[in-house]
């Protein structure tokens, strides 16, 4: 390799004699092998979030079953409705002899939560005074085509969130249902 002295000390020969200086390196080996020690290990160490889902229970497709045979007490039966614009309307019972409602209803906690839980009180009473106490409330929620997933989610948590055992989520609209939902 070629060298290029260029302070010779303007050809004096009196000059200083300075040692060369050595360019100074580091060695980064053992800086990388850390750092990929470091993040293998908090790979490893880390819990990864985990998609929050609430699980359905699904019954099984059996051709065998017939759904008319099913009878249910109408004094345990809520009925949800969901429409457009946030839109929510129950009633308890059946819709052409109600128990309660039909009325439109807002979400949250003030709304059907307050419902859901003094409803699901007056069907354990009545249960428990038919020596039936482990029969609980069962909700039907009906979203239209025109409700948000939001409302579905929604209406899913606040099931959730009041205990209520037994729910359903079901598309059919009869035609008084519709008219209901739409106002009319």
């Amino acid at each position: 390799m070629a060298e290029l002295n260029t302070g010779d000390g303007g050809g004096k020969k009196g000059g200083k004699v300075r040692s060369k200086k050595q360019n100074s390196k580091v060695d980064l080996t053992a800086m990388v092998d850390l750092a990929f020690l470091l993040i293998t290990f908090f790979m490893l160490t880390t819990t990864l979030s985990k998609p929050q889902s609430m699980s359905l229970g699904l019954p099984d497709k059996d051709p065998k079953d017939d759904d008319a045979n099913i009878k249910v007490d109408e004094n345990r039966t809520l009925t949800v409705m969901m429409g457009a614009d946030d839109k929510l309307v129950f009633y308890m019972g059946l819709l052409n002899n109600p128990i309660a409602g039909p009325k439109d209803i807002a979400y949250g906690k003030e709304g059907i939560r307050q419902e859901l839980l003094k409803r699901k009180k007056e069907v354990l009473a009545y249960s428990t005074a038919k020596g039936k106490p482990d029969q609980g409330m069962i909700v039907i929620i009906k979203p239209s085509k025109k409700s948000n997933y939001k409302n579905v989610i929604d209406i899913l948590d606040e099931m959730a969130i009041s205990n209520v055992p037994t729910y359903t989520i079901v598309n059919d609209f009869s035609p008084e249902e519709t008219k209901l939902l739409e106002g009319k």
